[in-house]
C-alpha cells in the first residue's frame, strides 16, 4: 500500500479540531475525577475507551496537519487510522448496544466519546478519499494494539487486582474470561473487516488530479523502460 493524496485543508482543520477537542475532553474528565479516583494516569488510560480515544485523536491530528500542509498521507498512517476506526467502532457498539449507559463520567462526555466520536470517524473514513484500499492480508493489524492492552490489564488484574471492566476480573473464572476475550477479538475482526471493506468506497475531499497523477506515476517505469529499449 502506497501513500495517498491529501484531503483539502478544510478537512484538515476539521480533523485537527475534532482530535484536539477529544484530547481536551479526556484531560477535563481526568482532572474532575482526581478527587474521587486519585491522580493515576495509568488507571485512567487503562480504560480502553480513554486510551483508544487518545491514540485515535493523535492519528486524526496527524492526518489533519498533513492535509493543512497539502502533504500526502503515508501508508503507515493510513493503516493506523484504519485500526483506530475499527477500535472506536467497538467502543461505540459496546457502550451503546451491549452495555448502554455504563460509566461514571458526565453524560455529555460519554456521548462525545462513545457516540459522536466513533460516528465522526466512520463518516470521515467513508466520505474522505485520502486513504488507499486496505489490503486484506493486513487485516491482522487490528489485533496487536488490543492484545497489548488486554495483556497489560490481565497482568494488573492478577498482580494488583485492578481491572477497568468487571468481565475481566480473574475471580470470574477462566471460562468466563476466555469467552469474553474470544468475543472481543471476534468483534474486532468483524469491525476491521467492515473498515477494510469501506476503504474501497470512493470518497470525496481529495483533488481530482490525484487519479491522473497516480496513473502517470504508475506508467512512468514502463515509459522509462521503453525509452531505454530504443536507445542505441
Amino acid at each position: 500500500m502506497t501513500s495517498s493524496p491529501s484531503a483539502s485543508p478544510a478537512i484538515g482543520i476539521l480533523r485537527v479540531s475534532a482530535g484536539g477537542g477529544v484530547i481536551g475532553i479526556l484531560l477535563f474528565t481526568y482532572v474532575i475525577g482526581i478527587p474521587r479516583q486519585g491522580a493515576s494516569l495509568v488507571d485512567y488510560f487503562g480504560y480502553f475507551t480513554n486510551l483508544t480515544s487518545l491514540l485515535t485523536s493523535g492519528v486524526l491530528v496527524a492526518t489533519g496537519l498533513l492535509s493543512l500542509r497539502r502533504r500526502s498521507i503515508p501508508a503507515p498512517l493510513i493503516s493506523a487510522r484504519a485500526v483506530a476506526v475499527a477500535c472506536m467502532i467497538i467502543v461505540g457498539v459496546v457502550y451503546n448496544v451491549l452495555v448502554p449507559g455504563t460509566g461514571s463520567a458526565p453524560a455529555w462526555v460519554s456521548v462525545a466519546l462513545h457516540t459522536l466520536f466513533p460516528v465522526l470517524l466512520v463518516l470521515d473514513w467513508v466520505l474522505v478519499g485520502d486513504r488507499a484500499p486496505m489490503p486484506w492480508r493486513r487485516l491482522w493489524l487490528v489485533l496487536p494494539y488490543p492484545v497489548i492492552w488486554l495483556g497489560v490489564v490481565l497482568v494488573r488484574g492478577v498482580t494488583d487486582g485492578w481491572v477497568p471492566y468487571g468481565f475481566l476480573l480473574p475471580d470470574r473464572g477462566v471460562m468466563s474470561l476466555t469467552l469474553h476475550v474470544a468475543g472481543l477479538f471476534a468483534a474486532l475482526l468483524a469491525s476491521g473487516s467492515l473498515v477494510w471493506a469501506l476503504s474501497r468506497v470512493r470518497g470525496f475531499g481529495t483533488p481530482r488530479r490525484s487519479e491522473e497523477a497516480d496513473a502517470q506515476a504508475l506508467a512512468q517505469p514502463y515509459r522509462r523502460a521503453s525509452a531505454d529499449a530504443t536507445r542505441p
